[in-house]
């Protein structure tokens, strides 16, 4: 696939009728697809038919599926989001919390984000806002990178467990049936597991920012 194809590249159907279909609404069509049964379940003979038209049709806006799920990725992630907190850390929350909530709307994101690929100007867009709020900060340039890599890391770990129903409470659940039977082989465990029930669960992805961003906050007071 095209990197020019994504960023604007694409040429427009100038032959015959006014054409009835949009490449933004095939790739609603697509969206729609996916958050209801996968990934997997997208193709342009599907998306077509969902639309009322022929394959056919589709390849005078897109050249396959790979494009297909490229300008799908696009309009799921949405465009870069205009922070509203101050300060770096506040911001990378923020920035943070809003990238799980789009992974969480489409989990089929995650999927779709992996490999090599080319990037299209929204994501590429989410990374400059990250970027920009770390942009003052004792830092090198690939330290910066990695910051932002780590926390996108984060949210999409968890976000994948979500859309996999394997949240703490369902996998503190498992974990205590077993342990019901074998809880002698691990003692730690079993007492951690005890203490969570006691905490209130579900706050991993909180829990991991807040460590992950103290983590920055110490090299960069070092370095002040």
């Amino acid at each position: 696939m095209s990197v020019e194809f994504l960023w604007g590249g694409r040429a427009r159907p100038t032959r015959g009728p006014k054409p009835a279909l949009t490449l933004e609404g095939i790739a609603d069509a697509g969206i729609a697809v996916a958050d209801a049964e996968g990934l997997a379940a997208v193709s342009m003979q599907r998306v077509a038919a969902d639309r009322g038209y022929t394959k056919m049709s589709l390849y005078r806006y897109v050249p396959g599926k790979a494009e297909l799920v490229a300008v799908m990725v696009e309009r799921a992630i949405g465009e870069p989001p205009a922070l509203s907190a101050s300060g770096w850390r506040a911001a990378l929350e923020e920035w943070s919390r809003l990238l799980l909530g789009r992974y969480l709307a489409h989990p089929w994101t995650i999927e779709a984000t992996v490999g090599r690929r080319p990037l299209g100007p929204y994501e590429m867009g989410w990374m400059e806002v990250a970027l920009a709020a770390v942009a003052e900060l004792p830092l090198s340039g690939a330290e910066r990178l990695d910051t932002i890599a780590v926390l996108a890391g984060h949210a999409r770990m968890l976000a994948q467990q979500a859309a996999a129903r394997l949240g703490e409470a369902e996998m503190s659940t498992a974990i205590a049936a077993v342990l019901r039977e074998h809880g002698e082989r691990f003692p730690q465990l079993t007492a951690a597991l005890a203490g969570a029930a006691t905490e209130g669960g579900d706050q991993a992805f909180e829990y991991g920012l807040a460590r992950l961003l103290d983590g920055v906050e110490a090299l960069v007071r070092n370095r002040s």
